[in-house]
């Protein structure tokens, strides 16, 4: 039963249906935990029972409310992943990142683009887009699962790096098709704003991160307190984010710059780990909101379509990665385990699918649709746990955390903040 069939006011229904989606997802950890998989997996198959295909117990107006909740997590999940961009690091493996970069977003948008021409019959064109937007790569669940289990070391920085680049490189890519499409005749004229003005506001939302990045390291000085320093560092990532939402802009990339602007003009981590100790009730909203918002029923409509592109870009990250560990001379560690790191996706290519749809002749951009959110439904079920494998294969997870997982994000979180 909806909370709003309920005699509640606007506020209490609001208050209880967070109330409820922080109960679901506490309490789909104690699931996760005996069956050893990352609480992120529990956290968005709680929003799909509480969501509108199952239970349905969240009014929709309040769903639809929460947008501004996955703009602020995801700003806190890529100030995050900026931490992993120091000068120092890059400097240190910046080949072995760029030609596995390169290798895997290539060979995979060729694999995915000949398959799904040759073998589903898609026309070209089409298949080309469906190639550019498979070589993004989520971020969120990949991190909060290094989070989780504090894994840590070069197969951890090296797969972040990728993960970052990996989301420009498919904007660019997503961009250049879209022309394509578009001067081979599908529409009558060819607008260039089309696939300029993405990427210039990406661009100009980089350039406006990396200037709050400068910012935060002169506002965040040594005599600031603890809480100014989180209050600071909150409110600079809100202004980006805020801009990012006024041009319907993920912020992903915006807050990634600001991330690693930050860490490279202070080299100072204590702000990453006050921010972790802050976020988890966020972060968890965001992923059973995303469990619930995962139109399931596309599964069924996209058939074997949308499942064949997941299964095929799942083998052209692993073909792609090997051969980049094999071309940079990365450790076998990376050779073996990296394609699992890679296999999570949502966030981009659904933003990428919904700019596609809007842009696109009506029945391309709702099969196009169909396929990138049928697909997202099947890579947040497993994308977690695959991550979640990679890290423990390739030796990333400390034994203690690899042999008793912590079962709370909180905890660990706080344990990271305290242990840096």
């Amino acid at each position: 039963m909806q909370l709003t069939r309920l005699q509640f006011n606007s506020s209490s229904v609001v208050i209880l249906s967070l109330t409820l989606i922080l109960f679901a997802g506490f309490f789909s950890t104690r699931i996760t935990k005996k069956l050893k998989l990352p609480n992120v997996t529990g956290y968005i198959f709680a929003g799909i029972l509480i969501g509108p295909f199952f239970l349905n117990l969240i009014p929709n107006t309040i769903i639809e409310g929460m947008d501004f909740v996955t703009d602020v997590a995801l700003a806190l999940i890529s100030f995050g992943v900026g931490k992993y961009l120091k000068f120092s690091i890059l400097k240190a493996n910046s080949a072995q990142v760029l030609i596995m970069t390169a290798c895997e977003s290539l060979i995979t948008a060729i694999v995915v683009t000949v398959t799904m021409f040759y073998l589903f019959h898609l026309p070209l064109m089409f298949s080309l887009l469906l190639g550019a937007i498979s070589s993004a790569t989520a971020p969120a669940s990949t991190l909060m699962t290094i989070r989780q289990y504090k894994a840590k070391g070069p197969f951890v920085n090296m797969a972040l790096q990728v993960i970052a680049l990996d989301d420009a490189i498919a904007l660019v890519a997503f961009s250049i098709c879209i022309a394509l499409i578009q001067a081979s005749g599908t529409n009558t004229r060819l607008d260039v704003s089309v696939f300029l003005i993405p990427i210039l506001l990406n661009a100009m939302l980089i350039l406006a991160g990396i200037a709050a990045g400068f910012a935060l390291n002169y506002l965040i000085c040594e005599s600031r307190t603890d809480d100014n320093r989180l209050i600071l560092a909150i409110a600079v990532i809100l202004v980006v984010t805020g801009l990012c939402a006024a041009f319907d802009i993920s912020p992903l990339l915006a807050c990634m710059a600001l991330g690693a602007t930050y860490i490279n003009t202070s080299q100072n981590k204590k702000i990453y780990h006050q921010i972790n100790s802050f976020t988890p009730p966020i972060l968890m909203i965001f992923f059973v909101l995303s469990g619930m918002r995962l139109n399931v029923p596309s599964l069924l409509m996209a058939g074997t379509l949308g499942i064949g592109y997941t299964l095929v870009r799942v083998i052209g990250k692993f073909i792609g990665s090997y051969v980049g560990a094999l071309a940079g001379k990365s450790p076998d560690n990376v050779r073996r385990y990296f394609g699992l790191a890679l296999i999570p996706q949502a966030g981009v290519s659904i933003g990428l699918a919904l700019l596609g749809q809007r842009v696109l002749p009506p029945e391309m951009g709702a099969l196009l649709s169909t396929i990138i959110l049928s697909s997202a439904v099947l890579y947040e079920i497993i994308g977690p746990a695959c991550a979640k494998s990679a890290l423990r294969l390739s030796g990333s997870i400390p034994v203690i955390a690899s042999g008793v997982p912590n079962d709370e994000l909180g905890k660990v979180m706080l344990l990271d903040s305290k242990s840096g």
